[in-house]
């Protein structure tokens, strides 16, 4: 089991219990936990809100993780790239029908020299895939790196505009395509009903890491490090 594999929290402030200043309060303190702890990336992947809302609670999670202590994490914002250069965050993570890696990287490149200059000359670019196919696009679109799945996960949550909620049937994977993704020229992290339990599997056939929200949100983020590398 390799022993410099990448961690990446997405986040989900509506997990939390509360009100929506609680839960914000609790998405901000597990996002300074993972920065302490070392976790790779943090998505923030908070699908409901409206730019101004996301672009307020990114800008606090951006100085959170800036003012971590010795902090190597990388704090992505979910699909919206203006967001992220209006944030200074470190890049985005794009859904699979998003527009190209290589788009976002213009854009990146023509917000140097003005009020939105990012403090990285390279955006940092996660792309979501579920296929094998999609993972060669989006090594071939320039992205740094896809995160896979879902891998073990057969039901995945939709939130509507609407706000109704729908359990949508989606096929895992497996560990098959996983081992036959990996072998992209990008790194390729797990995603999809990962635990404690078969984060090894995932790791074990070629994956660069493992993306989570619940094995993140729900523990001690530390206790869940030291367990994986046991």
């Amino acid at each position: 089991m390799p022993q410099n594999y990448r961690l990446y929290y997405i986040t989900d402030r509506r997990a939390f219990a509360g009100d929506e200043s609680a839960r914000r309060r609790s998405l901000l303190g597990k996002i300074a936990e993972a920065a302490r702890c070392g976790v790779d990336y943090i998505q923030l992947r908070e699908k409901d809100l409206p730019a101004r809302g996301l672009e307020e609670l990114a800008r606090e999670a951006v100085n959170i993780v800036r003012n971590s202590a010795q902090s190597r994490t990388t704090l992505l914002i979910n699909s919206r790239t203006d967001v992220a250069l209006a944030t200074r965050a470190d890049g985005v993570h794009l859904r699979s029908d998003d527009i190209l890696p290589s788009e976002v990287r213009k854009i990146w490149s023509c917000g140097a020299g003005t009020p939105f200059e990012n403090s990285l000359q390279d955006p940092i670019i996660g792309v979501s895939c579920h296929s094998v196919g999609e993972v060669a696009q989006a090594a071939a679109d320039a992205a740094t790196f896809a995160v896979f799945g879902p891998v073990f996960e057969k039901n995945v949550l939709n939130k509507t505009a609407s706000t109704n909620e729908n359990a949508l049937h989606v096929r895992p994977t497996g560990l098959s395509l996983l081992a036959e993704a990996c072998r992209s020229r990008i790194p390729v992290l797990a995603l999809g009903g990962i635990t404690l339990n078969n984060a090894r599997s995932c790791l074990d056939v070629g994956a660069a890491g493992i993306a989570a929200i619940r094995l993140f949100q729900e523990n001690d983020i530390a206790e869940v490090i030291v367990k994986l590398r046991q």
